[in-house]
């Protein structure tokens, strides 16, 4: 019962301040018919009509600083006076709350940059319920181009994760939600509230009858199936690996959730996915494969290699020229060579670093082979000139090929250069290369002979207009300027460029002009700046 609400022995009148109901003697004036206003702060306690016996009434207004009271006595048993109050209902206040006070905001993928519309979640940090602090990682995500880390923009409890390891997320979508504290973000809007439309139940569609079997059938009882996976409890933490694990399960076709994982928390290690493979290859098969049937698995491709699809795809609607040449590399060899074996300071240094640095060498005398074609206007392309050489370096990573470049090459040594190689390569093998290293690229050069091949037909890159290709080194007789055989060491040289701008011949000058920097590396010396 409400406080001042009710039946009482002894005079009584409502105190708002404290919220109870004083007991008045019979001679306190507030007990006399004409007994003065008293005025009270402001309260928040409903509007009450008390009535006495006599029938007089005594008004109590809430939201209001006064309190006006009239009392008029009766008496009940044992002739003590009795105040009878009834609280008559008033409407009651809605309250709303404001975009600003919202508690859950949603964490949005942004845009990347480069083009690139969606990413692939590689593995979470968070779980649902966890903690997580303002510019902490939440999840780290695989491009086509890169693999990085996405940090948290609030600070709170995240409620929900939209996807799952594995998942692809476009651009603009909602990764999770994270409840935040009332009014520290006012910027922010709130999580959309999802429309539910109603789904119309889809027919069931009946089966055509079975044409009578003219061969003899055969009752087989199906094998019992040997589950290599353990039905322990799985922590929440079972499904997280790092990048190279996760490589691991997509090569052997292996899903993580069947793994039983060792790591702490139960996260699956390399171990794990080993294991797990010796004792599915090990298992028996259960059902024999019919002889002539071609079993086919459909495998999503990764990120990489969706954006090399888009631009190899791309590329081949370029129309595109090859132009190859052999090189003489044995004095770029000798210069290797003597570097390596300097006893005060050793430096191994590659040959694609001396090519690198005679293709910049040579795009200045070139520049068109550093441009790029804008075709924002189809009726009307133009030329975009670039001034700083960004050359590519084609590499083979674990996870597929990657170009990132070497920025601005024609204010770096050979030196400079070879150890950029060395640095882009180690990032590209640890999944670590950012976007800055992959992109801004202007020409790209490609070294497939470190794996094979004398001759190669490489591919334009979209948004450049040359790329060069090198072969295997081969030891073959040749003639010297004496007419003597001598042994000499050759390199493929093939060149691919955008036919729509370059001619053959611009395309000929400019591999002639870095074979003879290649050739004689003592010409470098002299056009170096």
């Amino acid at each position: 019962m409400m406080p001042g609400i009710g039946y009482h022995r002894t005079p009584a009148y409502l105190d708002n301040q404290q919220g109870i109901t004083y007991i008045l003697p019979s001679h306190h004036p507030s007990c006399s018919r004409n007994a003065t206003s008293k005025s009270l702060p402001p309260c928040d306690l409903p509007l009450l009509s008390v009535e006495a016996d006599t029938g007089l009434t005594m008004n109590i207004l809430r939201s209001t600083g006064s309190l006006s009271r009239a009392f008029q006595l009766c008496h009940g048993p044992r002739s003590l006076p009795v105040i009878r109050c009834q609280a008559r209902p008033l409407p009651r206040r809605g309250f709303h709350a404001a975009a600003s006070l919202w508690g859950v905001k949603s964490q949005v993928l942004k845009d990347v940059g480069e083009g690139i519309t969606e990413v692939q979640i590689i593995q979470w940090y968070v779980e649902e319920g966890a903690y997580i602090e303002e510019w902490k990682p939440l999840c780290q995500y695989q491009s086509d181009k890169a693999v990085d880390d996405i940090t948290s923009r609030y600070e709170g409890v995240v409620k929900k994760l939209h996807f799952q390891a594995d998942d692809t997320v476009p651009t603009g979508k909602a990764l999770c939600d994270i409840e935040v504290e009332n009014g520290k973000y006012p910027d922010d809007n709130p999580p959309p509230v999802p429309k539910t439309e109603p789904i119309e139940p889809t027919p069931a569609r009946s089966s055509p009858p079975e044409a009578p079997s003219t061969q003899p059938t055969q009752t087989t009882t199906p094998a019992p199936v040997n589950s290599i996976t353990n039905n322990k409890p799985r922590s929440p933490h079972a499904t997280l690996a790092t990048p190279a694990v996760r490589g691991m399960l997509k090569i052997h076709n292996v899903n993580i959730e069947d793994v039983q994982g060792t790591g702490k928390d139960g996260r699956v290690l390399k171990e794990d996915v080993q294991r797990f493979i010796a004792e599915r290859d090990q298992a028996p098969s259960t059902q024999p494969t019919a002889p002539g049937m071609q079993e086919e698995t459909a495998v999503k491709l990764t990120p990489i290699q969706s954006q090399m699809f888009k631009n190899m795809t791309n590329s081949l609607s370029i129309p595109q020229f090859l132009y190859a040449d052999e090189l003489n590399v044995n004095n770029v060899m000798a210069i290797r060579k003597k570097l390596a074996n300097d006893p005060k300071d050793p430096q191994k240094i590659s040959l694609l670093s001396f090519v690198i640095k005679a293709m910049s060498l040579a795009l200045n005398d070139y520049p068109l082979l550093n441009a790029k074609i804008d075709t924002t206007d189809p009726a009307k392309p133009q030329l975009i000139m670039r001034a700083k050489h960004n050359i590519g370096v084609a590499m083979d990573t674990p996870q597929g090929l990657l170009v990132p470049n070497i920025k601005d090459v024609a204010n770096r040594s050979i030196l400079e250069i070879a150890a950029e190689i060395l640095r882009l390569n180690a990032l590209a093998k640890e999944r670590k290369l950012t976007p800055a290293d992959l992109s801004g690229g202007t020409i790209t050069a490609s070294n497939i002979g470190n794996i094979g091949g004398t001759y190669v037909a490489p591919v334009v890159i979209p948004n450049e207009m040359a790329i060069l290709g090198i072969g295997k080194s081969r030891t073959v007789p040749i003639f010297d300027d004496a007419g003597q055989v001598t042994k000499g060491e050759l390199v493929n040289f093939s060149w691919s460029a955008d036919h729509r701008v370059v001619d053959g011949a611009t395309m000929a000058r400019m591999a002639n002009r870095v074979r003879e920097l290649v050739e004689s590396p003592e010409q470098m010396l002299l056009n170096l700046r």
